[in-house]
């Protein structure tokens, strides 16, 4: 690996890191990257892990710092998570970079409908948050889907956390987003093992991505606490609308 390339690694890394840690879809950075350098769709995103497992650890201590840490209900939605990341890395070892785009693309799509609608708000009030144990279960439920689509492809994850949650309790985006790092950190350990034992990892690309992805999710942490749900909201717009964009390929149309 040159300098030049190690270079281009570690930037994709920190916008990588920062994209997830407020939104979600780092990883159509980061991937991109990985494939660049000649890795097969499936090498790339068994590599990409490492990185995501070191900036999770980064954000979870930032937001424990800043008082966001809730360990027993992470650890409660992140059982499911843990199983369906199994499931889901397993799939992903087969994935096709079609198949991917496809995916993702409408997974976007659907996520900037429900930042824009924000239907949460038709059930939820927003100054209460709702943890009845029926809204548990089927959060325990839909996060056995989060971690089988978090083991398959992991990019874009994080919308569909914050959807989720959003929806079925009604908590800030803030308190979302420190919950979803913990989460996602338990669930992708155990996808990262598949990955491993599948041998579909590289080692030295993943640990210079890490390192960016590592200052990347320290300043998405700042940004999420200090910024608070407004501009996060407006973030994940934005990133959706570019993400989707590139991925139907409508930028050669609109020349973006």
């Amino acid at each position: 690996m040159t300098i030049e390339q190690m270079l281009l690694i570690f930037a994709a890394g920190l916008v990588a890191g920062f994209v997830n840690i407020v939104g979600g879809g780092g990883s159509l950075v980061s991937l991109p990257a990985l494939i660049f350098l000649g890795l097969p769709s499936a090498v790339a995103n068994g590599t990409n892990r490492i990185a995501l497992m070191v900036q999770s650890l980064v954000a979870i201590g930032y937001f424990r710092q800043k008082g966001f840490f809730y360990p027993k209900l992470s650890a409660m939605l992140a059982a499911p998570a843990i199983l369906g990341s199994i499931v889901g890395a397993k799939f992903a070892i087969a994935l096709t970079d079609e198949t991917f785009n496809k995916i993702l693309a409408v997974v976007m799509l659907v996520v900037l409908v429900l930042i824009i609608w924000r239907p949460e708000k038709k059930f939820i009030s927003a100054e209460q948050e709702n943890y009845s144990p029926s809204r548990l279960a089927v959060a325990a439920l839909v996060f056995f889907g989060v971690g089988f689509y978090g083991g398959f492809i992991q990019a874009g994850v994080g919308f569909i956390i914050i959807a989720a949650l959003a929806l079925i309790t009604g908590m800030t985006l803030v308190k979302i987003n420190s919950l979803k790092v913990l989460i996602t950190a338990i669930y992708m350990l155990s996808s990262l093992l598949v990955f491993v034992l599948s041998g579909k990892v590289e080692w030295l690309p993943g640990v210079v991505l890490a390192g960016g992805n590592a200052l990347g999710a320290y300043l998405g942490s700042v940004f999420t606490v200090h910024k608070g749900d407004k501009w996060i909201r407006v973030f994940l717009v934005v990133t959706v609308v570019v993400m989707a964009i590139k991925l139907l390929n409508l930028h050669k149309f609109i020349g973006f």
